[in-house]
């Protein structure tokens, strides 16, 4: 999801700032999550464009360059479309919090019927 964001939520010095969401699901542990980010888009003294990351107020690294999972702090961990995570929670009856399932269990309602 993405949006263009103007106003209370972007510093002073930002250009526009966009709005996009990703659900992340990590190879390695199988955990799952979704976040979103602010985009923020500035020049530097001499010209340059540079884009800012935000997650909940603070500069991170662009999710999209390196993902690092917040359980294992493994790399291969794959983006997906907001939503994903929720609603493969929501089908498989596992509530957020619950440290008792797989990413098989996570991915199933999404494999394609043959």
């Amino acid at each position: 999801m993405t949006e263009i964001a103007e106003g209370p939520g972007a510093r002073a010095d930002a250009g526009a700032v966009i709005r996009e969401s990703y659900s992340f699901a990590c190879m390695r542990c199988g955990y799952g999550w979704e976040q979103s980010y602010e985009i923020e888009h500035h020049q530097d003294t001499d010209g340059h464009d540079l884009v800012c990351y935000l997650a909940n107020g603070r500069i991170v690294p662009s999710p999209l360059s390196r993902p690092t999972c917040l359980r294992c702090d493994g790399h291969v961990v794959r983006i997906m479309r907001p939503g994903r995570v929720t609603t493969a929670l929501d089908a498989a009856h596992i509530e957020p919090g619950d440290r008792h399932w797989h990413l098989a269990g996570l991915m199933h309602p999404f494999r394609r019927k043959e």
